[in-house]
């Protein structure tokens, strides 16, 4: 039985450039920095839980909620084989218990903060916009886009940001948890415009207040899917 069973929809991801040495602090024991075309990415990540379970039930008034989280993408090599994964510098959700859970059993980084979301969603665009309140200032990000979807091509950017399926934590200097995230590929939509108001430091730490003036890369909406997130093992 997985850990946990949900859907991840609506997913706005803003993918940063970033110097690889500003992560080495971040990096688990035996992963390293996964790069495309040489850049090494940051992604800041907000969808909704949806139809939530762990352990096959359904906890009331944690089935449906907002996350934002920060990440950045690794590689594991095992048995000669490739591994991609991501590393959560911090997620950010509004129940207390799913932040207990994880930071308890999987080593995260869980912040429980005051959150909402929007979804306006006609028949030619859509307004997708995620909210939290830090230190009782409101961060939020959103993005403008078509309503057709549209396939992620393969090699492309959009398939290496969202075609990573391991997690991994860093524990201790010699200790790494990792786990699998399974989904199908994910379709995506056309960006018409975005908006994004966060301070980086506030949330995250001056490692990363650069992000707070920098515009990103490229700014993507993938629909989701179902997903689940299966047992750790210890590296």
């Amino acid at each position: 039985m997985s850990f946990l069973n949900a859907e991840w929809r609506k997913l706005i991801l803003a993918n940063y450039e970033i110097d690889p040495s500003i992560l080495k602090s971040y990096l688990p024991y035996k992963t390293e920095i996964d790069t495309w075309q040489n850049r090494c990415y940051v992604s800041l990540v907000g969808f909704m839980f949806k139809n939530t379970k762990m352990l096959g039930m359904k906890i009331p008034f944690h089935i449906n909620f907002e996350e934002v989280n920060l990440r950045f993408y690794v590689r594991f090599k095992h048995h000669d084989k490739w591994k991609r994964g991501v590393v959560f510098i911090k997620e950010i959700v509004p129940k207390p218990a799913i932040t207990l859970v994880a930071n308890t059993l999987y080593k995260e980084h869980y912040e429980t903060q005051k959150m909402r979301h929007s979804w306006d969603i006609k028949p030619d665009q859509q307004h997708i916009k995620y909210e939290w309140n830090k230190n009782n200032l409101w961060q939020h990000f959103s993005v403008d886009a078509d309503t057709n979807e549209l396939s992620i091509d393969e090699g492309s950017e959009a398939e290496f940001i969202t075609e990573h399926y391991w997690g991994y934590s860093k524990i201790k200097k010699n200790k790494t948890y990792e786990y699998e995230v399974t989904h199908p590929k994910w379709n995506h939509y056309h960006i018409n415009d975005y908006n994004i108001d966060v301070d980086f430091a506030l949330n995250y730490g001056d490692d990363f207040k650069m992000l707070t003036t920098l515009n990103p890369i490229s700014v993507m909406l993938a629909e989701g899917s179902e997903i689940t997130v299966e047992s750790k093992r210890t590296i």
